[in-house]
Parts: structure tokens; C-alpha cells; sequence
């Protein structure tokens, strides 16, 4: 058994079923067309609108279900992290509202699991990635006991849906910087502590490797370290990070601001951990520049095939090494492989494909070149090509360039792992 590969659909701006239905015809058909492919997974967006008609109404089920039929598409996971307005003109921080604090997360979650239980292929299980908690602004005690308490209703949601309907879904929390769980390792200590939550594997761990390099995590310890609390990897978003190996580089500034954009935040890390920032421009524009003497990572989704031009590059070895530490882990074999890359519509003109189809295609095919082994539907005998291997030692070679010059501060726990706030920033 090998990992299911999809491609998230969050990258269009659709808030309702007729949307979705349209983006389905004009988009994901054309992309496993231009892909080459027989068949092509789609990791679904619902909306809060969409999902509750699709978990209440048979009949509007049916109407997608025939969408995907007739596109040769597949549906087996669903990103529940966006509740709406995913391509408002700025979305920023409200991406992360409302948290699981909140009943609302709760209820628009299970109507993710019950329309997504009614639309799987016969046999195959499912996934829904969510919210790591919610943002960490004000939070305290009480709103740790009631994101628990939400997730412990969910779990209990997830095995009633079971019993039903004899379908299993699972959620899969996504850790991302700046969030109450920035991390992988923040995480396995949250539900590290409360184990009743991933006992029975409905709530487990989706590893977005852009987030998990912006981080500057080893992707192989991270996830020994999540599986060895008995967290299931249940989701991989495939996702591609910005790097700034040398921070020095007099190019550096004009590089990075065409990434600096108004809708989604971007936020930063550098090396170490020891400076971080909420969003791309805080960096840009501060009055005291920040240390140059380690690389920074950017979170922007960069396209899985694309190279940045220098002095900027793409931590696509991370994506390799995440994916087959997965592969290696307990079931990491019915985990989710799931291309986001959402930024297309936000990314500079030197990143642009002639159109979407063409580059979310163009994505796909660099899966299928450089991850054979990991996909099902691929014979078990096929491996990159040698032009491909190249390619994959060359990634491997920058990395190593990279992380010579990062080892040292790595092997050093930061002593305070706060974010630095502006008045700190300005304090220093």
C-alpha cells in the first residue's frame, strides 16, 4: 500500500457548490488531463456554507459526486483549515478563525467528516486537516481546556460517524508558525499530554513540509518524535518553503519584497529560532535589520518544480526526506500526499505559469518523477529517471550547503521559543 496523491483545491476562490462544481470542470480535469493521469485525488476546500449542504443533503452530494465522476477525480481528504473568505482581498490572521475554542470550528469539522464519510470510494479511508488550536494572541489556560474539550467532542463525532456509516475519517491537526502549536514538536507535547485524544487514531498529525521547513525541523525526527507518542501521521501537504541561505547577500532585501504581499501571512524563522516575525514585511521594513550570519526561512508556498532565483532558494529536500520518513513510519502508508501550493494567485510574475492548469500540472508531474516509490497506481519497480536522480542529488547538495552553515546553532535548543514582539524588536 502506498500513499494517495491529491491536489488541494483551497487554491480556488470558490465559496459555494456551484463554485466548487465550476473549479472541478474548468480546473482539476483539465490538471489530471495535462498531468497524464488516468485518475487524480482532489483535497477538497469546503467552506462552512458548502460543508454543512453536503453533510445535511443527499441530494447535493450526489451533484459532486457526479462532478468527479465525469472529471476522472477522486475524493478522499478535505482541508478544513480555511473556514471562508480563503481569497478575500486580505485574509491575514482571520485564516485562523474562528479556533477551537469555539463550537463553530467543532460543527463546521464534523460536517467535513459527514460529507466527506458520504463520498469516498468504496474501501478507502479519509482525512480532514485542521487548525493547530488557533492563533497564539491571548491565549490562556481557559482556552487550552476548551480547544481540549472540543477535540475530545470530535473524536467522539468521528467513531459515532464510524458506527454509522461504517466509514472512517480522521483529523489531522497542522501545526504552523506563530499558531498555539508552531510545531511539530509543539504538537507531540500538547497531545503528547493527553493521549485519550489519539488512542484510537481519528486525531492525529498532518505535516505541511513548508511549515515543517520554516521551522528548520529535521523531517525525520519530527516524525519519530510525533509517532513515538503513538500520534498517527494521517496527511502530507506537500509544500515547498522560501529559503535565504545567506542572509548578507546585498540582493536579499529587493529579492524577498516581491513575496511580501497583502493577503496571506508569511511568517519568518531564522536558523536557531532565535528571530522571528509574523509576516514577511515586519522583516522588510524593520528599523533594526535583522542578524545576517544565518539563513531565514520565508513561509510562502512555493511551487513544488519552481527555483527561485538566487539569492533566494526552495527547501524542496525537506519534501523529499518528510515523505519518506512518513512512508517509513506506523501506517505511513494510508497517509494523504496533498499538493497545496494556494499562492499561485499572490506569487511574483517570475513564478507564474502560463496558466493554473499548466502549473498545477507541471506540479503533479514533479511528484510523479521524484516521489514513484511513495505513490499508489505507480508500479513498485519504478524509480526516478537518472536525469531525475540528478536533479534530487543536486537538491540534496544545496541543502548541505545550507545546513553546514546551520549546524551549529541547531544543535543548541533556544532558550525562549516567544516569538519577538515589535516592542521587543524595537526595545533591542
Amino acid at each position: 500500500m502506498r500513499v494517495e496523491l491529491s491536489y488541494c483545491t483551497n487554491v480556488h476562490p470558490a465559496e459555494d457548490l456551484p463554485g466548487i462544481l465550476r473549479q472541478l470542470d474548468e480546473h482539476a480535469g483539465p490538471i489530471r488531463r495535462a498531468a497524464g493521469l488516468d485518475r487524480l485525488g482532489v483535497g477538497l476546500w469546503m467552506p462552512v456554507g458548502v460543508a454543512s449542504a453536503l453533510a445535511d443533503d443527499p441530494r447535493a452530494r450526489a451533484v459532486l459526486a457526479a462532478a468527479l465522476e465525469r472529471n476522472g477525480l477522486e475524493l478522499r481528504t478535505v482541508n478544513a483549515f480555511p473556514y471562508r473568505g480563503f481569497h478575500d482581498d486580505v485574509v491575514k490572521l482571520a485564516v485562523y478563525r474562528p479556533d477551537w475554542t469555539t463550537p463553530e470550528r467543532l460543527e463546521y469539522t464534523l460536517d467535513c467528516a459527514r460529507a466527506l464519510a458520504g463520498l469516498l470510494p468504496d474501501g478507502a479511508e479519509g482525512s480532514i486537516s485542521t487548525l493547530p488550536l488557533g492563533w497564539r494572541a491571548g491565549w490562556d489556560a481557559a482556552a487550552d481546556r476548551a480547544a481540549e474539550q472540543h477535540l475530545s467532542r470530535l473524536v467522539e463525532g468521528l467513531a459515532a460517524l464510524e458506527r454509522e456509516t461504517g466509514r472512517t475519517v480522521r483529523v489531522a491537526i497542522e501545526p504552523e508558525p506563530g499558531c498555539i502549536l508552531d510545531d511539530v514538536a509543539d504538537v507531540v507535547a500538547w497531545l503528547g499530554a493527553r493521549p485519550e485524544l489519539t488512542a484510537e487514531g481519528r486525531l492525529g498529525l498532518c505535516l505541511d513540509t513548508c511549515h515543517l521547513a520554516v521551522s528548520f525541523a529535521d523531517p525525520a525526527g519530527a516524525v519519530s518524535a510525533a509517532t513515538a507518542v503513538g500520534i498517527r501521521i494521517v496527511k502530507v501537504q506537500a509544500s515547498v518553503a522560501l529559503e535565504v541561505p545567506d542572509p548578507a547577500d546585498p540582493r536579499t532585501a529587493a529579492a524577498l519584497r516581491p513575496f511580501a504581499e497583502e493577503r496571506y501571512v508569511h511568517q519568518v524563522r531564522e536558523a536557531g529560532r532565535m528571530r522571528r516575525a509574523d509576516d514577511l514585511a515586519e522583516v522588510l521594513d524593520a528599523i533594526e535589520p535583522w542578524p545576517s550570519d544565518r539563513p531565514w526561512r520565508v513561509h510562502v508556498h512555493i511551487p513544488l518544480h519552481a527555483r527561485p532565483a538566487a539569492p533566494l532558494r526552495a527547501t524542496t529536500e525537506v519534501l523529499v526526506a518528510a515523505v519518506d520518513a512518513v512512508r517509513a513510519a506506523p501506517h505511513g502508508d494510508a497517509a494523504h500526499l496533498d499538493v497545496e501550493t494556494y499562492t499561485w494567485s499572490v506569487l511574483p510574475d517570475s513564478l507564474q505559469p502560463e496558466t493554473l492548469v499548466d502549473g498545477i500540472a507541471a506540479e503533479l508531474r514533479w511528484v510523479h518523477a521524484h516521489l514513484p516509490h511513495a505513490l499508489a497506481g505507480v508500479p513498485a519497480s519504478a524509480a526516478p529517471s537518472e536525469i531525475t536522480r540528478s536533479a534530487r542529488n543536486h537538491t540534496v547538495a544545496e541543502a548541505r550547503t545550507v545546513s553546514s552553515r546551520t549546524d551549529r546553532v541547531l544543535s543548541t535548543p533556544p532558550t525562549d521559543r516567544r516569538p519577538i514582539t515589535n516592542e521587543e524588536r524595537s526595545r533591542a
